[in-house]
């Protein structure tokens, strides 16, 4: 109902509800009538105010039925104007809260603006890296084949170098030997000097590595090794003894061995075989000397020639068939013979030979008409390590 209808049904019912209540007053004043025994006159009264306060009782009654806002309103405005307040509070937080959101919202939306101009900037940035990856693909596929030509060539070239170095290396180890042999050959051409000195002087007696004593041992029982070496000993003293002092007894031991040296030659010869044991000279001995120092040599004793071996071969030509160089290349053959015996392991210190027959082939040579002839020397018969070496030369057909 709206307010207009209200308001014209409320005055419609105050004039209704005051002409009763006059009426009812009028018709109580007239007839006299008292309540609660008050005066008539006070009893109207009290009916007309009773009738007014009904009048307004109606009245708010009709409008509290009527009007729902009135209701609220009459009871419910403290709480609603709370509520009011509460709810003016929370608009105005919610509004700070949403100017808050609208500000970060602003902030997230300029934020994702430049990270969508990042990312399209990144896109384009990784097209660009994709064209030029196929482009430097392109540009690397021959570089990669020059590479592995480049390493296949570095892996050849280190091989190389490795085998250069180790060429380096042992030429230098071959190098240091050499310079060791000329050390050796100097200190060794320096003792020749002096050797030589003393030869012409005639006061050397016994060369280093002379022969002082030989023999052919094959022991039975290992016990007689000592036996034996003390009597290879004892030979190698007289024939020293019999060299560096001539002429006098020898009734000492001027041959000296390491004792080491004499172990070493007892546990070899006691071993199964036969061996050939040599004493020989550990220096140049002169005239006079007290000591004579020596040393064991042992080999096991094999047949070095058999009757017939071919042991030099050398030719002559017809240009020189004069005496002297027919004397000198028959020399250098028996020479190279010696050589070779020496290098089988011949422990002999000269060739055995026929002077005379040496003599007539020299002599037949200067008269053989042939061009070039070739010579051999040839095993007369078969020798052990310690046996003499019996040659002969012949001329090849």
């Amino acid at each position: 109902m709206s307010g207009w209808l209200l308001i014209a049904a409320l005055l419609i019912l105050g004039g209704v509800l005051s002409t009763l209540g006059d009426r009812l007053g009028s018709r109580v004043g007239k007839a006299r009538l008292s309540l609660f025994n008050m005066r008539p006159r006070r009893t109207a009264v009290l009916i007309t105010v009773l009738t007014g306060s009904l009048i307004s009782a109606l009245s708010l009654g009709l409008l509290l039925l009527v009007s729902r806002q009135l209701r609220v309103g009459l009871f419910e405005l403290d709480e609603l104007q709370q509520r009011l307040t509460d709810n003016r509070q929370e608009l105005s937080s919610s509004r700070k809260q949403l100017e808050t959101s609208r500000n970060a919202l602003a902030a997230a939306e300029a934020e994702r603006l430049k990270a969508r101009a990042e990312v399209q900037e990144v896109e384009t940035k990784l097209t660009e890296s994709k064209e030029r990856a196929v482009t430097l693909r392109k540009a690397i596929a021959p570089l990669q084949k020059e590479r592995v030509r480049l390493e296949a060539e570095q892996k050849r070239l280190s091989r190389d170098i490795q085998a250069r170095d180790a060429d380096i290396r042992r030429t230098e180890a071959e190098l240091e030997q050499v310079r060791q042999r000329i050390r050796d050959g100097e200190n060794e051409l320096k003792q020749l000097e002096r050797n030589l000195i003393a030869l012409r002087r005639g006061a050397v007696v016994l060369r280093s590595g002379q022969t002082l004593a030989k023999a052919t041992v094959r022991l039975d029982d290992p016990g007689q090794a000592k036996s034996v070496i003390d009597r290879l000993l004892q030979e190698a003293n007289l024939t020293a003894y019999s060299r560096v002092r001539p002429g006098e007894a020898p009734d000492r031991q001027i041959l000296l061995l390491p004792r080491s040296d004499v172990e070493r030659l007892k546990t070899m010869i006691s071993k199964p075989g036969t061996w050939v044991v040599s004493m020989r000279s550990a220096t140049n001995v002169l005239r006079g000397e007290n000591v004579v120092y020596a040393f064991p040599e042992v080999r096991p004793n094999r047949t070095v020639a058999r009757e017939g071996d071919v042991l030099a071969t050398a030719t002559l030509d017809a240009d020189a068939r004069s005496p002297e160089a027919i004397r000198t290349r028959l020399n250098l053959l028996l020479a190279s013979a010696f050589a070779e015996m020496q290098r089988r392991g011949s422990l002999t210190e000269g060739l055995q030979f026929d002077a005379n027959a040496v003599g007539q082939l020299a002599q037949s040579l200067g008269e053989d008409p042939r061009e070039r002839v070739t010579l051999q020397v040839i095993a007369a018969r078969t020798s052990d390590s310690a046996d003499p070496v019996f040659v002969a030369i012949r001329v090849a057909r």
